[in-house]
């Protein structure tokens, strides 16, 4: 097999396994690369604070990093919690020589408030700042180093402009901690203008080290050989996923959840069964037939933590019949199949996160007062009303039909369908949502059943 990219970690170690080494090896585990690690610090800590610090002694750290670089060829590196202006100043001696990108994480404060920095390090700490190929601190941090505060777009840019002028090439100021819809993070390299990297913000209280988690990523992708925008924003993606997937650890905050990625890669296969099951009981389901559109039929089902098209499977050829009224299946599952019926299902799970699976179904004036009949709650969109002088795309109009559907819906969360009434050469459609395939399959036949009353 061939070698993984070494990545060597320089941090803290946290006992609760949330952040610091820990957490830094199980994100270069989960990028696919291999993890060494020098421990500058042990902290006794849970998830609801850190009750002590033993910090290793400046010496020992440096062994640690040399042994390890005098055996084992470094990709790439990253440092965290570095906690004392003696250790600060033993590994920014011991890496001036490096022949590989640095990620260095300012580390301060714990996400509990616990301070992981003497006061006597901020100093120490901007001195080796120009051995980093990429710095990455949060507002708090780019606001200690910097002596300014951060409030605004352009107090980001001057941080940003303070902050590359103290010698790293390149400089992250994470955007976690603004009041905003989206996480903006901004990206700074000597000689360009700041970037924007963007990313919805996930409302969770399991944050226990993301920061680690962000930057022992950035390095993997660095090692890897992406370069430094693609290796952020890729870091980026992941940690979204991770904190979409996190979970309660503890009575306080918890941590991303850093196997996410390799957990929903094995759920694929599940998801892609259990919809090839579904298949063959609608084409055993007596007068399906009435319910498929002219553009056919299809059903789509979402991975936990669905994102994007990717994380929706539905049948390649959708669902048709014949004038028999014989449902056929068409294709088979797959993810990405369908932007059609993965745009409603993303739009919906925004406001109604239980939504797994939606189907698109006719729409007529029986179809309708059966679904009335059923008591099935209806969030109604109007094309018409679509924004923009020249239409876009069918997909394009769904997601905005979808969302503003369900955020008009006074109570979104027990929305079953959502309806339009089409338009010009567009033919009405109706979409079921469900929790899963056996409350889709209980709606569909619930409906059919009223149809036939």
């Amino acid at each position: 097999m061939k070698p993984l990219p070494c990545v060597l970690t320089v941090a803290g170690s946290d006992s609760g396994g949330g952040a610091g080494i820990q957490a830094d090896l199980k994100a270069i585990s989960m990028a696919g690369c291999y993890g060494a690690s020098a421990i500058t610090a042990l902290t006794a800590q849970n998830t609801t604070g850190v009750t002590g610090i033993e910090a290793v002694s400046p010496e020992f750290v440096s062994l640690q990093i040399e042994t390890v670089c005098n055996d084992i060829k470094v990709r790439a590196a990253k440092t965290g919690m570095l906690f004392s202006a003696p250790i600060i100043r033993a590994v920014g001696e011991t890496l001036k020589n490096k022949n590989f990108p640095l990620v260095i994480d300012p580390v301060c404060v714990a996400t509990s408030g616990a301070k992981l920095l003497q006061e006597d390090a901020v100093q120490a700490m901007k001195e080796i700042f120009p051995l980093a190929d990429l710095l990455t601190p949060n507002v708090p941090e780019a606001e200690l180093f910097t002596g300014m505060e951060i409030k605004s777009r352009e107090d980001v840019f001057k941080a940003i402009e303070v902050l590359l002028e103290m010698g790293p090439k390149a400089v992250l100021v994470k955007g976690g901690h603004f009041d905003s819809v989206a996480a903006t993070d901004w990206l700074g390299i000597q000689g360009q203008q700041p970037i924007p990297l963007m990313q919805q913000r996930v409302q969770t209280k399991n944050s226990h080290g993301t920061g680690c988690t962000l930057s022992a990523t950035i390095a993997s992708g660095l090692a890897k050989g992406y370069d430094m925008v693609t290796a952020v924003r890729k870091a980026q993606e992941s940690l979204n996923l991770a904190l979409r997937a996190g979970f309660d650890l503890g009575e306080g905050s918890g941590p991303p959840n850093h196997l996410a990625p390799m957990l929903i890669e094995k759920m694929k296969q599940g998801v892609l069964s259990d919809l090839h099951e579904f298949g063959l009981k609608l084409e055993g389901m007596d007068g399906l037939n009435q319910l498929i559109p002219e553009v056919r039929m299809n059903v789509g089902v979402a991975l936990p933590y669905a994102a994007d098209l990717e994380d929706v499977a539905a049948f390649s050829g959708r669902i048709s019949c014949t004038r028999k009224g014989e449902v056929m299946v068409c294709g088979y599952p797959e993810f990405g199949a369908s932007s059609h019926v993965a745009k409603v299902l993303l739009c919906a799970r925004k406001s109604h996160p239980e939504v797994r699976c939606a189907a698109g179904l006719r729409l007529n004036k029986n179809i309708l007062a059966a679904a009335a009949g059923c008591g099935f709650v209806e969030a109604w969109f109007d094309r018409a009303d679509e924004p923009g002088e020249v239409p876009g795309t069918e997909e394009s109009t769904l997601e905005w039909g979808t969302c503003k559907a369900m955020s008009e819906h006074p109570e979104p969360e027990i929305v079953d369908v959502v309806c339009d009434s089409g338009a010009k050469g567009i033919e009405p459609c109706l979409r079921v949502l469900a929790k899963d395939f056996e409350d889709l399959e209980a709606k569909l036949r619930k409906l059919l059943a009223a149809m036939s009353m």
